[in-house]
């Protein structure tokens, strides 16, 4: 099953929401692909530039002693 086959919608009451157990089915990785989208259109309502890669890289030195 392709993540994009079938889209779950639910009417819910706030007593009843955050008890969802649906989302359980998906692997991690479709997880993420289902909230992408929304992330890179929040992004865009910000008016930052979504081309750009978003990956942060740090770089760190590490010395041992003795060396």
């Amino acid at each position: 099953m392709d993540i994009e086959d079938e889209i779950l919608v639910r009417k819910t009451t706030y007593a009843q929401e955050g008890q969802e157990t649906d989302y359980l089915r998906y692997t991690p990785a479709q997880r993420f692909a289902l909230v992408w989208p929304l992330t890179i259109n929040v992004w865009a309502m910000k008016g930052d530039d979504v081309s750009e890669q978003r990956l942060q890289r740090d770089v760190d030195c590490v010395k041992r002693r003795g060396s």
